[in-house]
């Protein structure tokens, strides 16, 4: 980390301004332990704070909508949560109701248990499907996986059912997965991982190739970024003038 607080590497643009972080963030509100009154002020911070997204469960997309309405925090929920052993049809009705509500973003869970069985034509056309479905409806597609669950070869498969079905982003709870999965996506596919709600985290995600960082608690990073840019402005003003 350089003494403006960034971790560097080479290949992607410095984070400098607070969007760069924060419109990054996803807000995950999946946990089963949460009431409607929670849901609804996470989504009203995640206005305040300009987050990327954040990620709903179904039965509260009706309120989550009313809420974020068309703003820029993207409204995101899923479908096959959360192990993805529902069947095709489920699964696509689920989403294509997502959209039809207003969700603008579908994370799709990997069926697990085709893909050890390695049915990957059942989940190719599966994934396909749910594309198209989003596609046609102006949404992101996100295909999403634990990594506990896959061998390494199969995450190698997954990336590239993801862009021949033309899928957004692959997502994984692993940091550990960034290496491989940005070699083998490139710039056909993005990739969001999931992660601590720390700064410091969500930096190293990004500078290994991660464009979106889930968290449950976004508000942490971004508060701590806010005070690394504070500290900046500062220390510009504070800086004695150049003369000529």
């Amino acid at each position: 980390m350089d003494p403006n607080g960034n971790i560097q590497s080479e290949g992607r643009a410095p984070l400098a301004a607070y969007e760069d972080v924060a419109g990054r963030l996803e807000l995950s509100l999946t946990r089963p332990n949460l009431k409607e009154e929670d849901v609804d002020a996470a989504c009203r911070k995640a206005l305040v704070y300009s987050l990327g997204a954040v990620v709903v469960r179904p039965s509260d997309v009706d309120m989550a909508v009313r809420i974020l309405g068309g703003a820029s925090v993207a409204l995101a929920s899923v479908a096959g949560f959360p192990h993805g052993s529902s069947n095709t049809g489920t699964k696509l009705y689920e989403g294509r109701d997502l959209l039809r509500r207003g969700v603008k973003e579908v994370n799709l869970v990997v069926n697990y248990g085709k893909m050890l069985s390695r049915q990957f034509q059942h989940v190719e056309t599966e994934v396909l499907q749910m594309s198209e479905s989003c596609h046609q409806s102006e949404a992101i597609l996100k295909l999403v996986f634990e990594s506990a669950y896959l061998a390494e070869d199969l995450k190698n498969i997954l990336c590239k059912v993801a862009k021949r079905t033309e899928a957004d982003f692959v997502e994984t709870d692993s940091a550990a997965d960034l290496k491989q999965l940005t070699a083998l996506c490139k710039d056909l596919v993005k990739i969001k991982v999931s992660g601590p709600s720390t700064l410091e985290k969500f930096q190293e995600a990004y500078h290994a190739g991660s464009e979106r960082y889930g968290a449950t608690d976004p508000f942490a990073i971004a508060n701590e970024w806010k005070q690394i840019l504070a500290a900046r402005e500062a220390a510009a003003k504070q800086a004695p003038a150049v003369t000529g």
